[in-house]
């Protein structure tokens, strides 16, 4: 059985600003034009409304295991027709990515990575959070970025991970933005 994220997060800035400093980095750094792929949308869906909000600059998907998070989009969508030209949400596990089925990604908010990982990706086939790492980068382009979410508490295991990264070549350390880190693929 699918493993799933049986709540709806509400945006909380106090415990887990990590999209709205996205939203900030983008606006800091003029981003526009880019293909986003965003783990875990969270039911209030604050980086695809920001988009929206500021004329569509970016392209993004969002993928969440929230059936609750998934019900909000499609409430979002139905209401806001416009919204889901630009903002689309896929519902599944970010472990059983297949790259084949993702769009070309300039940039990844593997926010969540290391998080939630279980025994019931391994009776499926899931990927490993390094997986996760290596698909997603499969996706995109050399130059393409990828940001990590520092205050998670699997922040340390996800840095690990993207720091193995950069050890093997795959990625550089970029600067880091408020409880943002962001690597920028190398090949």
């Amino acid at each position: 059985m699918l493993q799933i994220w049986d709540v709806n997060w509400y945006l909380d800035v106090e415990q887990c600003p990590c999209d709205v400093h996205f939203v900030e980095w983008l606006e800091a750094n003029s981003v526009q034009a880019k293909t986003i792929f965003h783990f875990g949308t969270g039911g209030h869906h604050h980086i695809g409304l920001a988009n929206h909000a500021k004329g569509c600059p970016n392209d993004i998907l969002g993928i969440t295991a929230s059936p609750q998070e998934f019900d909000a989009f499609v409430k979002l969508a139905i209401e806001h027709a416009e919204l889901s030209r630009h903002y689309q949400v896929l519902f599944g596990d970010i472990y059983l990515l297949n790259p084949k089925l993702l769009p070309h990604i300039d940039i990844a908010t593997l926010f969540h990575l290391c998080e939630f990982r279980g025994d019931s990706q391994d009776a499926y086939g899931g990927l490993t959070d390094e997986g996760v790492l290596d698909t997603t980068l499969q996706t995109m382009p050399k130059g393409g970025i990828v940001s990590i979410f520092t205050g998670s508490f699997a922040g340390d295991k996800a840095t690990d991970i993207a720091m193995s990264a950069v050890a093997a070549g795959k990625l550089e350390r970029l600067a880091d933005y408020k409880s943002l880190q962001f690597y920028e693929k190398l090949s």
